[in-house]
């Protein structure tokens, strides 16, 4: 499994980077390797959903459980992807941190791949981050 770890600290109150971060259809507008996310079925804080991620165009299955105000953990359930993505906020002092945390190798074959995918992965969740606190400090 390769570990991914990003953090970013935004000029906002948890509030307000919580309702950008939980926001779960805009992913694709931040997470560059995301590129379409459809929701299969949802019940009270869990979602399930099918996401087309920008490798290969390859589908992945997702259980999305959301910790109010705390974190979102997303299980990979199935696809070319397996292990957990978990983006936490915290407040630190005037301004709150978000960590993004990724637990993952590539299933079969692709297995081989996981190092290359890792640092375009890292790449991705930085920016990801940058573009969130972008947003959400205009």
């Amino acid at each position: 499994m390769a570990e991914i770890q990003a953090s970013i600290e935004i000029n906002a109150p948890l509030d307000k980077v919580w309702n950008t971060v939980s926001d779960l259809d805009s992913e694709p507008k931040f997470w560059k390797g995301t590129k379409e996310i459809r929701n299969i079925s949802k019940e009270s804080n869990t979602v399930n959903r099918e996401v087309t991620i920008a490798f290969k165009d390859s589908k992945c299955m997702q259980t999305v459980t959301i910790y109010p105000k705390e974190k979102i953990h997303v299980q990979f359930t199935k696809g070319i992807i397996q292990g957990t993505k978990t983006v936490s906020i915290s407040t630190q002092g005037e301004k709150t941190k978000i960590d993004a945390v990724w637990d993952i190798k590539l299933s079969g074959m692709m297995g081989m791949f996981t190092g290359m995918i890792t640092k375009h992965i890292q790449s991705g969740t930085e920016q990801a981050l940058q573009s969130i606190k972008e947003e959400i400090e205009r």
